[in-house]
């Protein structure tokens, strides 16, 4: 990679310099989201407090990316505590969702398509345990970019226009074109039932949006307009707190979400990879994509057959993230050759217990297959504590509809649904469904051996999430770029057939590489029998954010991601 082709590349390529603080670092899809969280660094909260600012700022800012009517991990490191949780912000499907309801599909648009929102527990959860300031102080950034107004970009203005319902809708409509007109670049969208709505919730609490005015008015909404989700689907929500899956990679110990998320993924393509020598073969060449493809096809074919909410299927997370399992998967790994024909290992015999045979599960055997959108921000305070969280409403703009006069945008997830019975996440009524978000932390060692963190990171993008991630955390940890490098640096995704979230699944496999990868990786690629396709100069998937610590001074470097809107500050 010629580091001369960009204006800060030092390894890689860099467009941008990362952003260098000491007290705290604020990373955020849209830059007043990111002014809320360090308003609130400044003001002397810590990295929960700020993280709440900035989720909350999102719903008014980013509206195409998350709101409270989603879903989402907020994984929480305390240093004091020397402690990393996940709050699981994910919702269920509602009690009256079951397959019988969706034989003509489940539906991109209207209420029909939306679970139970979550992510409102997870971070008022959150602050109640770790936050410093009040949640009145924290909300209040937010509530005046309902009230004032956020200017509209020119990325939200066409994407709004791709979404008709948003225009339509009675109740979104006057959000996203007032009196009928598209918003255009530079005009002004308010959202004034979204500032009531986020005050109820500063003077209530989460009780307001799940057993208050907010769920009754959510649920009437819902009923009115054909609707599963009702009041006691949103009464009966509780977060549900989890410890961290982690592996070892290299000396170091990288911290994701449990299941229901796919967090697993990025961590068993990284020990794969790992038994690679990455000096042999180095950054961005057709052998290390090579290697990188193949482990992420071997991780994707096990989450197609094992991965569903833990709390109804017994997921073989140990054995998925076993080392001798893993080293059994690496070696499938063919340099010369890309697979044509991947299926799930048998993670169960690296188990040292059985199936439960109260939960649905299955064993190692042959498997059987058949655009979104969603949201990051990391922060990092003065005290060392930092908050990765990724929320969504699934597709861009969720469902498109705003429940009633709560303000809120409600999602789809409904539609990462499979209504296959035989498949492992088939739609059951009360049951989360698989996610493909994941929240990413990496430290110097175990946290509760004293570890220090180094990096956290994360990506919107779906499935393509945990390649993202995997490029990142490698580019940073094998190969010494900085966060702005790893994250400007040419970007490949992998499409694999029959095994996307979303419905209906693709059965396209693709390879999609940015063209600055260059003709001698696109084509050693295309001669492993890679199914290249180019994405353009800045096409690859997703918008990483990222906050890097040097352990020795203590400095935060940190950055966001060109191709999107984000936006990285530091103090």
């Amino acid at each position: 990679m010629d580091s001369n082709l960009s204006p800060h590349g030092l390894i890689g390529e860099a467009y941008r310099p990362p952003k260098i603080g000491s007290k705290g670092a604020v990373v955020a899809n849209h830059t007043m989201a990111t002014q809320a969280g360090m308003r609130i660094l400044h003001r002397g909260g810590n990295a929960v407090d700020a993280a709440i600012a900035v989720a909350f700022a999102l719903g008014a800012a980013e509206p195409q990316g998350s709101s409270i009517g989603g879903d989402g991990f907020v994984m929480v490191h305390m240093a004091a505590n020397a402690t990393v949780e996940v709050a699981n912000g994910t919702g269920a499907a509602p009690l009256a969702a079951t397959a019988d309801k969706y034989k003509a599909g489940i539906p991109y648009t209207g209420i029909l398509g939306t679970s139970v929102p979550g992510i409102v527990d997870a971070l008022l959860s959150a602050h109640e345990k770790y936050g410093t300031l009040t949640l009145a102080q924290c909300l209040e950034p937010a509530i005046e970019l309902c009230e004032d107004g956020v200017p509209v970009s020119d990325f939200q203005s066409r994407m709004a226009a791709l979404n008709p319902v948003l225009r339509s809708s009675s109740t979104s409509g006057p959000v996203f074109a007032p009196n009928g007109n598209w918003l255009k670049p530079g005009e002004i969208r308010r959202n004034p039932d979204l500032a009531r709505t986020y005050k109820l919730i500063a003077d209530q609490g989460r009780d307001a949006f799940y057993e208050g005015d907010i769920a009754r008015e959510i649920a009437r909404y819902s009923e009115e307009h054909d609707g599963l989700l009702t009041y006691e689907d949103l009464k009966r929500h509780e977060v549900e707190w989890q410890a961290p899956v982690s592996i070892n990679y290299r000396g170091r110990t990288v911290y994701e979400a449990p299941p229901n998320s796919s967090g697993h993924v990025l961590l068993q393509e990284l020990a794969m990879f790992e038994k690679f020598d990455p000096k042999q073969y180095g950054y961005m060449t057709p052998e290390s994509v090579q290697l990188m493809v193949e482990a992420k096809k071997l991780a994707f074919a096990d989450r197609e057959a094992y991965l569903a909410d833990p709390n109804y299927v017994d997921v073989p997370i140990e054995g998925m993230l076993n080392a001798e399992y893993l080293a059994e998967r690496a070696a499938l790994i063919d340099i010369e050759r890309a697979a044509s024909d991947v299926v799930e290992g048998d993670p169960w015999a690296f188990m040292d217990r059985s199936p439960d045979s109260a939960k649905k599960h299955r064993r190692g055997g042959r498997l059987h297959s058949a655009g979104t959108d969603t949201t990051n921000f990391c922060v990092v305070d003065r005290w060392g504590n930092s908050v990765g969280e990724l929320q969504s409403i699934q597709t861009m703009f969720g469902s498109c509809v705003i429940a009633g006069s709560t303000g809120i945008l409600m999602n789809n997830r409904m539609t990462y649904w499979h209504l296959e019975p035989d498949h492992i996440d088939y739609l059951n009524p009360g049951q989360r469904v698989r996610h493909t978000m994941n929240p990413v932390m990496v430290f110097s060692k175990p946290v509760e051996e004293g570890g220090k963190l180094e990096l956290v990171c994360g990506t919107p993008g779906a499935d393509t999430q945990v390649q993202t991630n995997f490029q990142v955390v490698t580019s940073v940890f094998d190969y010494g770029l900085n966060v702005a490098e790893a994250i400007d640096g040419p970007r490949w995704t992998h499409n694999q057939a029959g095994m996307g979230s979303a419905s209906p699944r693709s059965t396209v496999d693709v390879l999609q590489v940015e063209d600055r990868a260059g003709s001698e990786v696109i084509e050693g690629l295309k001669k492993r029998g890679q199914p290249v396709e180019s994405t353009g100069t800045w096409g690859g998937a997703g918008s990483e954010g990222a906050i890097q610590v040097d352990l020795e001074n203590g400095t935060l470097f940190a950055a966001s991601d060109p191709r999107r809107e984000g936006d990285a500050q530091v103090w």
